[in-house]
């Protein structure tokens, strides 16, 4: 039973691993493409806007996305693998500050506040 437990801590924290590796490579991939699509769209001039704002919400969304990503690889890393007061402490604080960024991305990239819907940000 205990080699059956150690197994699944050891595949949980790939796991937990795999997801914050996976949570890099998006705001990697991200920016990689928003930078990669801005000189074509200011050139040419397509879509609707402003291409630096574009650029701004593209790298804005890969963050968000890759934050999101990281934190469940910390829950899981932390919650499942080490359970102890202090780590869940400082997971506490880490995913804290991670939603205290992605709140103020996304309110840098949408206009709004992620709990107001989209008519409500407009009308402000």
């Amino acid at each position: 039973m205990e080699a059956l437990k150690a197994s699944l801590r050891e595949w949980l924290e790939l796991i937990g691993l795999g997801l914050e590796a996976l949570g890099v490579a998006a705001i990697l991939a991200g920016t990689v493409l928003a930078f990669g699509r801005y000189p074509l769209e200011a050139l040419r001039g397509a879509g609707d806007g402003d291409p630096f704002a574009r650029l701004r919400r593209r790298l804005g969304r890969s963050i968000l996305i890759g934050l999101e990503l990281m934190i469940a690889g910390d829950i899981i890393r932390t919650v499942v693998v080490a359970p102890s007061l202090p780590a869940l402490g400082a997971l506490a604080i880490v995913v804290l500050l991670r939603i205290l960024l992605a709140w103020t991305l996304f309110l840098e990239t949408e206009g709004r506040w992620p709990w107001r819907s989209s008519a409500e940000g407009r009308r402000d």
